[in-house]
């Protein structure tokens, strides 16, 4: 665990990264792509430095040692940038670029299942080349190696992972244990959810008995109808990225839908936050590590994903961000620094706790039909 102090600023920067992201609305990416997303391009593009490395990934997502200690291994001066927090708003804010083969002097950027698929699918990202990523698949947790966004691996390379599913006050809520108990009356007010879509919707679906994995457009419309009713009434007090968790310490929030990471930081503050997975199952989801077109160091990105994959590196992030590791052979280390994360089923979950689970999931059809429910889910969002 965490000591208290260093916890109590991590949840600060926590909550005003998310308000950041929280008044960026979701920035609608037009069709136009390059032609081939597995275009070989160059390893140092022209104008790139072969020793340096610029990394867009989101905040507070990496400990203080790691970027120092592969600089002075590797020889290769590292920028790390926390200027993603919110998949959308990223997309936004780099896609002009992309579509021009530039990715804005980035050489790595880290994206979620779904929207490194729709990079990928817009020509937006480098085939990777395995035979440079020696290490990362020797390594890989094999739950990881094949889903089903990108079964070959082309494309992506997991940095964390996490679960989506109940955040609760157990000393204020003690009977939620259902995503349908968040709309329990005498909870009015009291109860957040995620502004990623992703997570917040197929959930509700599956408390109401959708497979989400077979969910059509109609069975999506009517969970964010759902969602709509619960806002307009006041039961849910409002959708956030991780910035519910000031509300949720001072109780002002006793329920809600919470990435694991944040419940195991917050644990550390108030014992009587617990994670608590949900009747119906939880969301799965990773985020990952993609090369796009125009890099101008894959070969950089190369060593840099090679080096996060030794278990002993990879320990090391682990103890400070608190989600899956997609390492195999990290729990075995930490199991000799800290027992406690090696043995937490938030960090290394067993496959009978997420038996029930779902891999995160986007809504069915082309990119003009998912837009439509984006659209109607932020409509509900923003009020």
């Amino acid at each position: 665990m965490i000591e208290a102090s260093k916890s109590q600023f991590k949840v600060l920067l926590l909550a005003l990264a998310a308000l950041v992201a929280s008044v960026t609305l979701v920035a609608c990416g037009g069709d136009g792509g390059l032609s081939g997303s597995d275009s070989s391009e160059a390893t140092v593009a022209e104008g790139g430095d072969p020793n340096s490395l610029t990394i867009s990934s989101w905040p507070l997502y990496i400990d203080s040692k790691t970027i120092p200690e592969f600089q002075k291994e590797e020889g290769v001066e590292t920028t790390y940038n926390e200027d993603v927090n919110d998949n959308n708003e990223f997309f936004g804010k780099v896609q002009s670029q992309l579509a021009n083969g530039k990715s804005g002097g980035r050489s790595i950027m880290v994206v979620t299942d779904w929207m490194a698929k729709k990079m990928w699918d817009l020509g937006y990202l480098q085939k990777l080349d395995h035979d440079k990523l020696t290490t990362v698949f020797d390594n890989m947790i094999p739950s990881l190696r094949s889903p089903k966004f990108d079964p070959d691996r082309e494309f992506s390379v997991p940095w964390q992972s996490g679960l989506t599913g109940l955040v609760v006050r157990s000393d204020l809520a003690p009977d939620v244990k259902s995503i349908n108990d968040l709309f329990d009356p005498k909870y009015k007010g009291k109860v957040t959810m995620l502004a990623e879509m992703r997570d917040t919707v197929p959930l509700v679906m599956a408390a109401d008995g959708v497979d989400v994995e077979n969910a059509t457009t109609d069975d999506w419309m009517a969970a964010i109808d759902k969602l709509k009713e619960n806002v307009d009434n006041g039961q849910i007090r409002r959708f956030t990225g991780n910035d519910f968790v000031q509300d949720m310490l001072k109780g002002d929030v006793v329920a809600a839908i919470g990435w694991s990471g944040d419940t195991v930081q917050l644990e550390t503050d108030n014992p009587n936050i617990d994670y608590v997975q949900p009747a119906e199952g939880c969301s799965l989801w990773s985020d990952n590590m993609v090369i796009p077109v125009g890099a101008p160091n894959a070969d950089a990105a190369y060593k840099y994903m090679n080096y996060v994959y030794e278990p002993k590196n990879q320990a090391q992030i682990t103890k400070y961000v608190n989600y899956v590791s997609p390492v195999a052979g990290t729990r075995e280390v930490l199991l000799k620094q800290d027992p406690d994360i090696a043995n937490n089923q938030l960090i290394f979950p067993t496959d009978e706790y997420t038996k029930d689970c779902f891999t995160q999931i986007s809504p069915p059809g082309d990119e003009a039909e998912q837009q439509e429910v984006e659209q109607a889910f932020q409509d509900v969002i923003t009020g």
